[in-house]
């Protein structure tokens, strides 16, 4: 019988690079209460899932068309 080995799949994107910061009082216990409220547990992904969602979305937008949006109304 051969001996397989389990292999994990390579990550496509290791995370390396860090980013931080700063809440204030107000704003800190209002994401807390929102990962109690909706058990949320994985707070560094649900963070980083908000934020590049937020960003792709804008870039999205802004993404130059040909046209300008009143000319593709017609």
């Amino acid at each position: 019988m051969r001996n397989k080995k389990c292999s994990t799949p390579k990550r496509m994107g290791v995370r390396n690079k860090k980013a931080a910061f700063m809440l204030n009082e107000e704003e800190y216990n209002l994401i807390h209460f929102y990962f109690k409220k909706y058990n949320i547990t994985n707070r560094s992904r649900w963070l980083r899932e908000t934020v590049l969602s937020q960003v792709l979305k804008k870039m999205e937008q802004d993404y130059p068309t040909l046209f300008e949006e009143n000319e593709m109304r017609r």
